[in-house]
């Protein structure tokens, strides 16, 4: 049936269906990544962004359009994942803002709104760049504003906005050389023309019911380790949805200040904002139905979750040794890194990191993960590390949302980079702004370079590598490729570490101790003015990693 207006409860099935169309392809956009390594990156990124955002319109009761697009707006920015999905949440975000005072949407007011998308989208990244998921986008909602009439239906708008997806999702490699040299189309865009491939099967009437997908099992809890004998040491961490509602006041009467003060009191780790009429909180507490009951006076819950912190850490003993415990003065600097593998969490704590969060390559962490830890440092000035170039734009997201503190972001794109700031990172400094240079100019003088198996045939920047080689990378650059490991390693060596005085080589998880050892020792034969510096990293994806400082 055509349709002449879309409404939030239409917009939201058109969204979900988006969502389940991505879930089933999302391995097709993870193989078109160019870069030969197992990263795995967009297709998930951008799944579980787009994901957050389901959750959070998944229980709404009020199909406003502008309510439903502003809640999925929100949850997909705190879900954002990667440069794929911080893009992808921007685009939803100017959808959402082009959309903010209308319950309905015609065809003109959608047009407009898609367009708002456009600007948001590439408002966020510092440098565009065209045959992308950003030009795909832009492409198609110029097409179907221009082909639109005044008879134009949301059917046939959205069918014409998807043909160009699809077309201009075909001439990516046009655009961009080293799309063609690779023979793939852009991984972004592939995934944008499956979400609206999904919305639109949604808009004629071709939909699923959406379930929210596990991204791992849920562990088997041992709830011997709590029993008559122990005691509540670390509470609970309670998570809940609230409603604000009009018959108890609440949406007049509720004031986030006031509430987050009442939160602090009674606990710690407190996370809480309002999108709409709903609050969304986080906190550590020995007392949950005391904030149970404080919440009840404003609304009703959503979801709700409290789980026993003392039995998960009398489980693990420390879940998680390079989070900080939350202190009550706050510190003036505090620095937050992202890192995999325990003996690169130490090499960044044991530099000066307050907390480390888990991710990297093949795992980015989200901008709820890193607004999550900035409140854990409880500090004036925050320094992030984010140590991949695939987190940069997640952690500017976080920074942008985070109030509590003054956040700077430091555009490390390796651990390399990350590590080599740290050596001239000085707690005590007074002028923030002049130790961000220092750091930037600590970071231009080292070189990293990490060695992986290739998990696909491609050919970048005339390097032609054939899948399950063993490729030798230095950030956008395959310096070398061979069946061996140890011959990647040195070739890649040979490129980049022949003029540093110390080069740390860190091992991964796949690599024994004794491989590590035999790989150590040809590497000072091979570099005898150089010191070798071998460490455990245990990271995943790459067997070795060398820093050269």
């Amino acid at each position: 049936m055509e349709k002449s207006t879309l409404d939030g409860k239409l917009f939201a099935q058109m969204v979900f269906e988006g969502a389940n169309n991505l879930r089933a392809n999302k391995s097709i956009v993870n193989d078109l990544n160019v870069f030969p390594v197992p990263d795995g990156d967009t297709g998930d990124n951008m799944f579980m962004t787009l994901q957050s955002g389901c959750k959070a319109i998944y229980d709404l009761e009020d199909d406003a359009l502008d309510v439903v697009s502003t809640t999925l707006a929100k949850g997909m920015l705190m879900g954002a994942r990667g440069n794929s999905g911080v893009i992808l949440s921007r685009i939803f975000a100017g959808i959402a803002e082009g959309l903010s005072h209308s319950t309905t949407a015609d065809v003109s007011v959608l047009s407009n709104a898609l367009h708002t998308g456009v600007k948001r989208a590439y408002e966020s990244v510092a440098k565009a760049v065209e045959g992308t998921i950003l030009t795909v986008y832009r492409d198609a909602c110029l097409y179907a504003a221009g082909t639109a009439k005044e008879d134009t239906t949301v059917n046939s708008y959205f069918n014409d906005l998807f043909d160009e997806l699809k077309r201009s999702l075909e001439r990516t490699p046009e655009i961009l050389e080293v799309l063609a040299e690779a023979g793939v189309v852009d991984s972004g865009g592939a995934g944008l023309v499956f979400i609206f491939e999904g919305m639109l099967n949604a808009l004629e009437g071709r939909k699923n019911e959406y379930s929210f997908e596990s991204e791992s099992e849920a562990p088997v809890v041992d709830f011997s380790k709590f029993n008559e004998d122990s005691s509540l040491d670390f509470g609970y961490c309670t998570e809940f949805l609230l409603q604000l509602l009009n018959e108890k006041g609440g949406v007049e009467a509720f004031n986030l200040d006031d509430f987050t003060a009442f939160l602090n009191s009674v606990g710690d780790s407190v996370v809480s904002f309002v999108d709409g009429t709903v609050v969304k909180v986080h906190v550590h507490t020995k007392t949950p139905g005391d904030v149970l009951s404080h919440a009840q006076k404003y609304g009703e819950f959503l979801t709700l979750k409290i789980e026993n912190m003392t039995l998960q850490h009398n489980e693990t003993t420390v879940k998680n040794r390079y989070v900080a415990p939350s202190m009550n003065k706050k510190k003036k600097i505090a620095v937050v890194a992202v890192g995999a593998g325990e003996g690169i969490c130490n090499i960044l704590t044991d530099s000066g990191v307050d907390i480390v969060v888990d991710g990297g390559q093949c795992m980015n962490p989200s901008v709820a993960n890193l607004i999550d830890a900035f409140d854990k440092v409880n500090a004036e000035n925050i320094i992030v590390l984010p140590n991949n170039s695939n987190v940069v734009m997640t952690a500017d997201s976080a920074a942008e949302l985070y109030d509590k503190a003054k956040v700077h972001v430091l555009g490390s794109k390796n651990i390399g980079q990350g590590y080599a700031a740290m050596c001239a990172f000085d707690p005590d400094c007074d002028d923030i702004e002049a130790m961000m240079q220092d750091l930037t100019d600590a970071m231009a003088d080292v070189s990293t370079g990490m060695v992986c198996r290739a998990v696909r045939d491609s050919s970048v920047g005339g390097a032609v590598v054939k899948e399950g080689e063993f490729i030798g990378i230095c950030g956008d650059d395959i310096l070398s490729n061979s069946e061996d490991v140890e011959e990647a390693l040195l070739k890649l060596s040979e490129n980049i570490a022949s003029d540093y005085d110390v080069i740390l080589l860190c091992f991964g998880n796949d690599v024994s101790e004794e491989e590590a050892a035999n790989v150590h020792g040809k590497l000072e034969k091979a570099m005898k003015n150089s010191e070798i510096v071998l460490i455990n990293g245990a990271q995943p994806v790459y067997d070795y990693m060398i820093i050269c400082l």
